[in-house]
């Protein structure tokens, strides 16, 4: 006897057997028992999950000798001949190649005959909408008022390239796609009777592949059967039909979170070099990230995410990591990556790009800000009202901005790096250097080139900045900031090295050097104050507060709540605005 393949061979013969289209089975069943069957029926749905075979079952149920019945026999010859293809009653059309208006026509000369066994004569027409305009119009009428004998099977994965006038005159079923839980599930009593040894990592890779599909997912395990024999691991089934595996995809999840840009670069040219598909990681990515956003957001909907027990666990771990708005952001960037990558040369260089990008948005949200503001307010004892200035932190990440309205001239600060969280506790004063302020300067200079610059140089993110900061110096160091000029000459250099990588880098490298946390400004030699933008970004307005009159930065400086502020955010003034 020939081989038959798995999908043909458990294809479902009840209607208890069809996996994860309960809604439809249960309609179906109900307008059997009531004896509501219309005339005409459209199954619509992706690839494999179950549109034919729910046509097939319909009509078993609705010529079995003991029909119409919601448990046909299986035994009858109507039944036999309906599984095996051969009924005279049931007859299956491909729209593909029957699409011109003559196979039509002879269709609609055909259905004024009645059936030879059965109780009904039933035309199932798979894949309708490769039909003909012509072919729609011709068959309308037919439709519309057929033959009391006659039903009508209509099944397609593109309904909207359907006649509306044909739909119409059709009961619709939209067939859902199988959760990955439910393959999982059916994989496992599949091998279970062909005594095939499948463990759960791979189950689980098969369903991920599939895509919702279950016919695809038992052509896969038919494949990995030939491949390996009676016994199939996850890395047969990744080297077969190159996924990545789950525990890779939440190591880079979790690289990714953490901002380890080392990590992500490794990861990814591993998956290269074993020949991934690129497009597809980006895409499981982005599902995974969405996820992660449900689980957070919307604990309570967990339950409801395409997702198994082990896959919880794991969003457990990242939850901490990370906030709404950065997986919003990630998920926008991977998007925004899978749209480009068809006409991209260089997938790997896309995909590594992409997800840099994604380490390094450290958005805080507008929420966050007032939080932090809040928080500083009450640590330093100030009420509302004698906050004459209300700061507006920007980040080196992209930034969020919050521009509050204020009756005063407001001073608007910015920093490199905010705390990460406020307590509402006292500000503790920054660690004095174990060395004067003055022989640090010398030490740093010293070592500017040969050891601080690079430093900066071999961090991958930061390499360009090299070049840059060959032609600065430092200009002064202070407990919690350094001073980096460039002279008048090299004023361009100045704008090139304000990228936020850059920055980061170089606030690390002279962290280590000088054994605390400091933040990095720049300016030109020549402009006088800490200015770190262009002189020509300057307002020049200067504020007034609380009636005093107008204000340079130097007495803004000397406010007490503005001069906290700063130290609290890391900040400096950069303009004062009316």
């Amino acid at each position: 006897m020939a081989y038959e393949v798995l999908a043909r061979k458990w294809r479902p013969q009840q209607f208890a057997d069809v996996v994860g289209q309960g809604h439809v089975t249960q309609t179906l069943q109900n307008a059997i028992k009531a004896n509501r069957i219309a005339h005409a029926y459209l199954f619509v749905g992706p690839r494999g999950t179950g549109k034919t075979s729910l046509a097939r079952l319909f009509a078993k149920a609705l010529n079995c000798k003991n029909g119409p019945t919601i448990t046909p026999c299986d035994v009858c010859d109507s039944c036999r001949e309906i599984v095996a293809g051969t009924s005279m009653d049931v007859l299956e059309i491909d729209g593909a190649s029957n699409n011109g208006v003559e196979q039509v026509r002879d269709l609609r000369d055909n259905v004024k005959f009645a059936p030879v066994h059965g109780a009904y004569k039933i035309y199932i027409i798979d894949e309708v909408h490769m039909l003909s305009t012509a072919a729609f119009n011709a068959l309308l009428k037919t439709l519309e008022e057929p033959p009391p004998h006659v039903k009508f099977f209509f099944a397609t994965t593109e309904a909207h390239k359907v006649l509306p006038t044909i739909v119409s005159r059709c009961q619709r079923f939209d067939l859902r796609r199988i959760r990955t839980e439910l393959i999982v599930e059916r994989l496992n009593l599949i091998v279970k009777a062909e005594n095939i040894t499948l463990d759960s990592d791979a189950a689980l890779a098969i369903a991920r592949g599939a895509e919702g599909g279950l016919r695809d997912a038992e052509s896969a395990l038919d494949q990995l059967i030939a491949f390996r024999g009676e016994a199939i691991t996850e890395a047969d089934v990744l080297a077969v039909f190159g996924l990545v595996s789950r525990q890779t995809l939440e190591t880079l999840g979790l690289a990714v979170l953490k901002g380890d840009v080392s990590e992500i670069v490794r990861i990814i040219g591993e998956l290269d070099a074993s020949g991934k598909d690129m497009q597809r990681l980006v895409l499981e990515l982005l599902d995974q990230f969405r996820s992660l956003l449900i689980y957070i957001c919307a604990p309570t909907s967990a339950a409801s995410l395409d997702i198994v027990e082990s896959q919880l666990e794991s969003f457990k771990k990242q939850a901490g990591l990370a906030t709404p708005d950065r997986l919003m952001r990630i998920a926008e960037i991977l998007s925004q990556t899978e749209d480009r990558m068809r006409y991209s040369l260089s997938r790997r260089t896309l995909v590594e790009t992409s997800l840099i990008r994604c380490a390094l948005s450290t958005l805080v949200s507008v929420d966050e800000l007032l939080k932090r503001v809040e928080s500083l307010r009450q640590a330093l004892g100030v009420e509302p009202a004698t906050l004459t200035a209300t700061p507006v932190v920007r980040e080196t990440a992209p930034a969020a901005f919050v521009r509050p309205q204020a009756p005063a001239a407001s001073a608007v600060t910015t920093g490199v790096t905010p705390p990460a969280a406020v307590k509402p506790s006292p500000v503790k004063p920054a660690p004095v250097p174990s060395v004067p302020p003055a022989n640090e300067l010398e030490h740093l200079t010293a070592q500017w080139r040969s050891e601080i610059v690079e430093r900066v140089g071999r961090i991958g993110t930061a390499a360009l900045a090299r070049n840059l900061l060959l032609d600065a110096r430092p200009l002064s160091v202070e407990p919690m900031r350094v001073v980096i000029g460039f002279d008048p000459e090299f004023a361009g250099n100045l704008e090139k090295i304000k990228v936020p990588h850059y920055i980061k880098a170089i606030q690390g490298v002279l962290t280590q050097f000088l054994k605390r946390q400091v933040n990095v400004e720049f300016q030109l030699i020549a402009t006088e104050g800490p200015v770190d933008i262009p002189a020509d970004h300057v307002a020049e307005k200067s504020g007034t507060v609380g009636g005093k009159g107008p204000k340079s930065k130097q007495d803004w400086y000397k406010e007490p709540v503005v001069r906290k502020t700063l130290e609290f955010f890391n900040g400096s003034i950069v303009d004062i605005r009316e």
